[in-house]
C-alpha cells in the first residue's frame, strides 16, 4: 500500500477558526461526478449526490459555514469556514 505524503502543516490546529481550502479526490481519479461538456460541468447522479452532501455539511457541524465550491469530474474543491466565535468574515 502506498503511503501518501500529508499536506498538513505540522503542529497546526485545523480546528481553529479560519477559512480552509479543501480538495477531495476520487480513488484512482475515476470520473464519478460527471463530465465537462462545452466548457461546463454536467453533474451525473454521483455529482448530484456530492453536491447535496457538500451543501449538507453545516447541518452536521454547527460552527461550519461554506463558501464557494466546485465539483469536477473526479474531484471537489471548496472553502470551509470554521467560525466557533461568530467572528470570522461572512461567506
Amino acid at each position: 500500500m502506498n503511503v501518501r505524503k500529508t499536506n498538513r502543516l505540522k503542529d497546526f490546529d485545523y480546528s481553529q477558526n479560519g477559512f480552509y481550502f479543501v480538495t477531495i479526490c476520487t480513488k484512482n481519479r475515476k470520473q464519478y461526478f460527471g463530465k465537462i461538456n462545452d466548457g461546463g460541468m454536467v453533474l451525473n447522479d454521483g455529482g448530484e449526490a456530492a453536491e447535496e452532501l457538500w451543501l449538507g455539511i453545516p447541518e452536521h457541524f454547527q460552527d461550519v459555514k461554506l463558501d464557494e465550491h466546485v465539483i469536477m469530474p473526479n474531484h471537489v474543491h471548496g472553502i470551509i469556514i470554521i467560525d466557533c466565535d461568530g467572528d470570522v468574515g461572512n461567506a
